[in-house]
């Protein structure tokens, strides 16, 4: 296992090489730069002037030559200067990155305590009206883009929720433990719908196929609860392309997180993402993009570690 996980560590680094490289030319894609969005506030201004505020954020170099220049700032653990704010930009991140992490633990946590329970109950009960109920709700969370329903959830508490769960703000984890997974309560529920439904028919589908198998039948016909049967010999067999799609799901979590953060005021990596992106602030959104891929490749190397607890007769070689 030690070697396997040597070598997927080893992928990870090309995997964020080539993350970096899109990242890179997909800003450079945007039409205009910071150079357009600063002077086209103030009025129009002369090519001299352009060439010169291009000349002082390196804008004049080729492509190849900011990138390599950014990459090679990166390799010795400099992130750069926003051009934005001046400042550096690791700080910044590292300041936001606690929050955005805890709102994508805690909607993880969250489709999986609900999802996993309902694909269960729907696999179990299969082909009743509790089972059409939880498939045709699955359909309208799949349907349904989070940002709308974080919309009805504020909209929701704000009449109804007396102030039991803020709609906007953070309070640190270290501050107040309880304040702040109040603060990121609906936030979390709202990132986590679709995944619930995207687990939740991953479960059922997987105990179904589970439950053709012989080795089930031999454990009922030797007497075995049916609980037993299913808690024991079932689900933990199903578990394991569920925990795959987990690990993927982690990806689309850090992503719907920029749009949540911004619905609830959450001041996140998402939030200094895409104020970036607003700004032209290409150093900001490169390293956060970057920091973002790093988190989703190393939780799917956890996940692909976890298979051997699952399921025993899985080695690494």
């Amino acid at each position: 296992m030690i070697r396997y996980a040597a070598r997927r560590l080893l992928q990870v680094v090309f995997v964020l090489f080539g993350v970096s490289i899109v990242v890179f030319l997909m800003l450079r894609l945007i039409p205009g730069d910071v150079v357009d969005l600063i002077l086209g506030s103030e009025g129009t201004a002369s090519p001299q002037q352009l060439a010169e505020l291009r000349k002082l954020f390196g804008l004049d170099q080729p492509l190849y030559t900011q990138y390599l220049s950014w990459l090679g700032s990166l390799l010795q653990g400099d992130l750069g200067n926003s051009i934005r704010t001046g400042r550096p930009i690791l700080p910044d991140l590292l300041d936001r990155l606690p929050l955005t992490v805890q709102l994508t633990s805690l909607a993880m946590f969250f489709s999986i305590i609900v999802a996993i329970p309902l694909g269960v109950m729907s696999s179990v009960m299969r082909n009743s009206k509790f089972d059409g109920v939880l498939r045709v709700g699955g359909l309208l969370g799949l349907s349904i883009p989070n940002f709308w329903i974080a919309t009805m959830l504020i909209l929701l508490v704000s009449r109804y929720g007396n102030g039991i769960f803020p709609t906007s703000g953070y309070v640190p984890l270290g501050r107040d433990p309880v304040a702040s997974y109040k603060s990121l309560f609906l936030p979390a529920l709202a990132l986590a719908a679709p995944n619930v439904a995207i687990l939740m028919r991953m479960t059922r589908s997987s105990m179904l196929e589970v439950l053709r198998h012989e080795y089930v039948v031999t454990a009922r016909s030797k007497g075995l609860r049916n609980s037993a049967v299913i808690l024991r010999h079932v689900l933990r067999n199903a578990l394991i392309p569920v925990v795959t799609i987990a690990g993927v799901q982690v990806g689309y979590l850090l992503g719907g997180a920029i749009v949540i953060e911004q619905v609830f005021a959450l001041p996140g990596v998402g939030t200094l993402i895409l104020n970036g992106i607003s700004h032209r602030d290409y150093p900001m959104v490169q390293a956060g993009t970057l920091l973002v891929a790093a988190l989703f490749v190393m939780v799917n190397l956890v996940v692909d570690l976890l298979y051997s607890f699952l399921d025993p007769r899985i080695r690494y070689e």
